[in-house]
């Protein structure tokens, strides 16, 4: 197949013509697809029904130090379920508070709890004259949303292969004390599916920024979300890392059970020092008197452990895998050769990352729309929705079937080629 690039006028509107033709008869198809989030699929959900039953009216209700889970009490989880939450995190249990049922509502509360009462005997943070924080780039919406609904500043990076730009990182936290913290998805990033090296993760955890109350956020959401047990990412504990460098108050990591059992019935938790423990705590307890223990207790009863979630998360990279890869080869097949996009292939997480020839990402989402198709908003990925090159496009296999999956690939494909003619014929 010729390059777009390569083709004269005369051939581009001839090639405009026969792709306007072929995605009239994808409308006329009245298709329904929805790619807009990283949600699991029902048959993702189905694996976790048992769970249900992990504990029931005739259960013993009490956890491995004999706490009855029906009362009030233990802020911070229980002992078994915070075991739980460290395997998965790769660290140890005594970094670890388990919350609620998602780990997006920790984050938040900690940058509210920053605003409002400061850290490390620094100022509160709604008191300092101005608030940056750093945004690798594509990265996850969540994260921007929150910390624009604070009125912090953001400063986008590049996202590599290997993780965030560590020399731009290194260079912006060292003589700017306004930079107060940093977003980080660390394993199968959110969208790129990219991991952090060990390298990455070790000059992390060495960082010396020049405000006291700077904080890595470490978003460890995809820890245990392999696609492929044979060449799986692996990812360094970043809070032993830090210690190592003895900036053990330097992060505070957050990971889930989300997309792991139930996506709106999990466990979540967060990982930190002892000094920022008991800052949380401090503030917590006033919060609240305790969290879901019936629910950890029935995650723990059910999982029991690593192996476990390991049985688990194999199951569910075999619904998932084939989706991902369905995307894969049809990108492949209908864009490689013409050379006007490229694309990640992950070997976990939720996402692929869609790079489109610059100025053609958000026609190419409007193109979706209108025959059926809905996306991720274009430019959701950046800082204020902000995507300067108008390239970027998030695409969520997981929650269409396969053969809706295979049909959206399609779509999407079709989509890109006709928005990449119209803006070469412009």
């Amino acid at each position: 197949m010729k390059k777009y690039a390569d083709m004269t006028i005369e051939e581009l509107k001839a090639e405009q013509a026969s792709l306007l033709e072929a995605y009239e008869a994808k409308k006329a198809m009245g298709l329904k697809l929805d790619m807009s989030r990283g949600k699991p699929a029902p048959d993702q959900l189905d694996l976790s029904m048992d769970l249900l039953d992990a504990v029931n009216s005739s259960s013993d209700m009490k956890s491995s130090n004999n706490i009855d889970c029906r009362n009030y009490g233990v802020m911070d989880g229980l002992p078994e379920a915070k075991e739980l939450m460290a395997e998965i995190m790769g660290t140890t249990s005594d970094h670890v508070m388990v919350f609620g049922n998602a780990s997006l509502p920790i984050m938040y509360d900690t940058i509210a709890r920053l605003m409002l009462f400061g850290i490390a005997g620094e100022e509160p943070w709604c008191k300092q004259e101005k608030l940056s924080f750093i945004c690798p780039t594509p990265g996850y919406d969540r994260h921007f949303a929150i910390t624009e609904s604070f009125g912090i500043n953001m400063i986008p990076v590049e996202w590599k292969a290997d993780g965030p730009d560590m020399d731009a990182i290194e260079a912006l936290v060292k003589d700017d004390a306004s930079i107060k913290g940093i977003w980080v998805v660390p394993k199968y990033s959110n969208p790129t599916g990219y991991s952090c090296s060990d390298e990455t993760v070790r000059r992390f955890a060495a960082l010396k920024p020049k405000a006291k109350d700077f904080r890595i956020f470490w978003d460890n959401a995809y820890a245990v979300h392999d696609l492929y047990e044979d060449k799986a990412d692996s990812l360094l504990d970043i809070i032993s890392e830090c210690e190592k460098c003895g900036n053990a108050d330097l992060v505070f990591e957050f990971a889930s059970t989300s997309k792991v059992s139930l996506a709106g019935a999990g466990i979540a938790a967060m990982a930190t020092s002892a000094a920022n423990m008991a800052w949380a705590k401090k503030h917590i307890t006033i919060q609240t008197i305790g969290y879901d223990k019936i629910n950890q207790l029935r995650h723990v009863r059910y999982f029991k452990d690593m192996s476990g979630i390991k049985a688990q998360m194999k199951k569910q990279a075999e619904l998932i895998r084939p989706k991902f890869e369905a995307v894969i080869s049809t990108l492949e097949r209908e864009l490689s050769e013409l050379d006007i996009a490229s694309w990640t292939n992950p070997n976990g997480g939720y996402f692929i990352s869609f790079q489109s020839m610059n100025g053609c990402a958000k026609r190419i989402g409007v193109l979706c729309k209108e025959a059926g198709m809905v996306i991720t908003n274009v430019g959701a990925t950046y800082p204020y929705g902000k995507d300067e090159a108008d390239s970027n496009i998030r695409i969520a296999p997981t929650y269409p079937s396969l053969d809706e999956m295979y049909k959206a690939a399609e779509l999407f494909a079709l989509c890109v080629k006709l928005a990449t003619v119209e803006k070469l014929l412009a």
